[in-house]
């Protein structure tokens, strides 16, 4: 398989487009080795304790087969990559990989870092104001295109309720990109989105000093604000040439 390396400045972290193929058709996967097990609270799996997270690309003629067997697929993305189930968790999107923002802060002794991809052409919508078109039954939903995952990475030790904190910071980091670019609703277009209606984050825990808060009042929420609004902004440039 054809790879490709990420430079991050986060120390013992590695990360790595991996290039190969599911079902006859090519898929990238973005794997980030954590350097050792971390506490990570992801969207998508809730808690959990491991040693890789990944962002995976699948394109549009996959869609509908994965949406309708997606167990298949969450079996098989692990044993592709050579790791054990237990030690990965993962966000999926039909955002190109290649198209992926990577942006790094620091402040003193503290560094976070975000790798995003963004797509938001097909299903951006504005919360609280669009009605939903698709009904989850048994895990199963209709296809749907466009998504915003974000990974934030920090060498800081966070609390459960600071990662849990992180989650709206960042979620209001990205709104505000899409509102700065002027990215309209695919549903009422008077009307700003404020996401895609399947946007995913990951916030991974350091084994630095511990923090307890990341809200916009804390260098560790600003430093969280910064990066994420700055790679989702750059990773919709890319994918959408915004």
């Amino acid at each position: 398989m054809k790879e490709k390396e990420i430079h991050l400045k986060l120390k013992r972290i590695k990360a790595k487009i991996i290039y190969h193929a599911y079902k006859g058709f090519k898929v990238k996967t973005l794997l980030v080795y954590l350097g050792g097990k971390r506490g990570v609270l992801s969207t998508r799996d809730g808690y959990r304790g491991v040693s890789f997270v990944a962002n995976h690309y699948n394109p549009r003629p996959l869609w509908d087969y994965i949406h309708q067997n997606y167990e298949e697929f969450e079996k098989w993305l692990p044993s592709a990559l050579g790791i054990p189930p237990q030690e990965l968790t993962i966000l999926t999107t039909g955002a190109d990989m290649d198209n992926l923002a990577l942006c790094e802060m620091s402040y003193q002794e503290f560094m976070v870092g975000c790798l995003a991809t963004a797509g938001i052409k097909g299903n951006a919508q504005r919360m609280g104001v669009d009605e939903a078109g698709s009904v989850e039954r048994d895990s199963r939903f209709e296809s749907l295109c466009g998504t915003i995952n974000i990974i934030l990475l920090t060498n800081a030790t966070l609390s459960n309720g600071a990662m849990a904190r992180a989650l709206i910071t960042a979620t209001e980091a990205k709104t505000a990109a899409l509102q700065d670019m002027d990215i309209r609703s695919t549903y009422t277009p008077e009307n700003q989105a404020t996401g895609t209606g399947t946007d995913n984050i990951i916030v991974v825990s350091g084994k630095g000093p511990l923090v307890r808060y990341t809200g916009g009042h804390a260098k560790m929420g600003e430093l969280i604000g910064m990066v994420t609004k700055r790679a989702v902004t750059e990773a919709i440039e890319k994918e959408e040439g915004e």
